[in-house]
């Protein structure tokens, strides 16, 4: 089972002037000093006043502590003031963020250089703290799902938690069990791959047996046309290795012509005013497209989407943010002399050398959050500089 979300462990009961902070960050530059402040109080009228004395109108993130100093709740801002002050409107604020202040005795926040920073620091809180009202971000929080094409000797497309290191491909991590178990089924419909149980006894036409049996479909699939019938050799190997194939091609990314099929006897369907048969035909073109979207963006997420990522936060200075592989792994300050320059080649060599893996469900939430923001603010991706940025010092 995976782990629930749980209050996170104390980290102290702090005085209003005084911030211990949340710990080290791989999004904050070397170096860089933490600036924050914390505010303790049991009356909400108190903690408002410290939000509305000490809050600065900044890009950063903040958290809620109980009366035990545990961290129950971790939030980001574009400006802290504003977001936090929001809490205290009782007429305008959502219900779970007066649950929230409800428990709040202790209200303190860190400021990051920009939205961005703000941003890889709340999911780097959440993922460490793991406060009991934060659900996206949590570890084990969000179910992830695998399509998988495997289990001999009859391949077929099935959906796992725990994939077989024995299957023949791997795609995910999905979310949505039953989303996914749809998608699973159409393609095995379409490729007529069966989906019987492991128990069922399977063979070929071309497979030699000593005493052959007269065996019968296990199921209907095989006469309504949605099976090939391996369990009562009702196809040849050969035949159906070639339909295993041209499903992978399609989860490959390689092969649209299951979408352009769908779609083309949708269309047919509708002009001839057979519309039952067209929103059947329409249920799975949407829910295989769904799939192929999904699948897409995985496979995109890895390929790319490495560079350096200049950002200039709200003290006018630049940050780099380091993405390999559609995540990010560090960040520093833009270079200004030698010393810095050459730091910064070291920490871009170490970084970009990095191999490349799979995104899997402990990498999927980062890889999201960077693909997001730049679909949120497509202009930024023209900002986007080589890795070999610095390639010599100053002169």
């Amino acid at each position: 089972m995976p782990p629930k979300a749980q209050d996170g462990p104390i980290v102290g009961l702090f005085d209003s002037d005084r911030f211990e902070g949340f710990g080290p960050s791989q999004f904050r530059p070397p170096g860089e000093p933490t600036q924050g402040h914390s505010i303790k109080a049991r009356s909400q009228s108190k903690l408002r006043l410290g939000v509305r004395e000490h809050a600065p109108r900044w890009p950063g993130v903040y958290a809620m502590l109980d009366s035990r100093g545990r961290i129950i709740y971790v939030g980001k801002a574009k400006n802290l003031r504003i977001r936090l002050m929001s809490y205290f409107r009782k007429e305008s604020r959502d219900p779970k963020a007066g649950k929230i202040l409800r428990h709040t005795r202790t209200l303190l926040w860190e400021q990051a250089t920009d939205e961005f920073g703000a941003l890889l620091r709340e999911l780097e809180l959440i993922r460490r703290f793991r406060p009991r009202f934060n659900v996206l971000g949590q570890p084990g929080q969000r179910r992830y799902f695998y399509l998988c094409l495997g289990k001999t000797p009859a391949p077929h497309v099935y959906v796992t938690h725990d994939p077989g290191k024995k299957d023949i491909a791997m795609y995910g991590p999905l979310v949505g069990r039953s989303r996914t178990d749809e998608a699973a089924r159409r393609l095995n419909d379409y490729y007529q791959l069966r989906d019987c149980p492991s128990r069922v006894t399977l063979t070929f036409a071309d497979q030699q047996e000593l005493f052959p049996e007269n065996r019968a479909p296990q199921c209907l699939r095989h006469d309504i046309g949605t099976c090939l019938g391996p369990c009562a050799g009702l196809c040849s190997r050969t035949g159906y290795s070639g339909n295993v194939r041209l499903a992978k091609a399609f989860l490959d990314g390689k092969s649209r012509s299951l979408l352009n099929d769908l779609k083309t006897r949708m269309i047919a369907a509708s002009d001839g005013l057979r519309f039952e048969q067209a929103m059947a035909l329409r249920d799975r073109f949407l829910s295989l497209t769904w799939l192929d979207d999904r699948l897409n963006f995985l496979r995109n997420a890895r390929k790319g989407g490495s560079g350096v990522y200049p950002l200039t936060g709200a003290d006018g200075k630049v940050v780099w943010y380091l993405i390999h592989r559609g995540e990010v792994r560090a960040a520093l300050r833009e270079p200004f002399d030698d010393a810095t320059r050459r730091g910064a080649s070291a920490l871009l060599k170490t970084t970009f050398s990095l191999e490349r893996g799979p995104v899997t469900d402990r990498t999927v939430d980062s890889v999201l959050l960077v693909s997001t923001w730049f679909r949120k603010h497509p202009s930024e991706k023209a900002k986007l500089l080589g890795r070999t940025v610095v390639r010599t010092p100053l002169p």
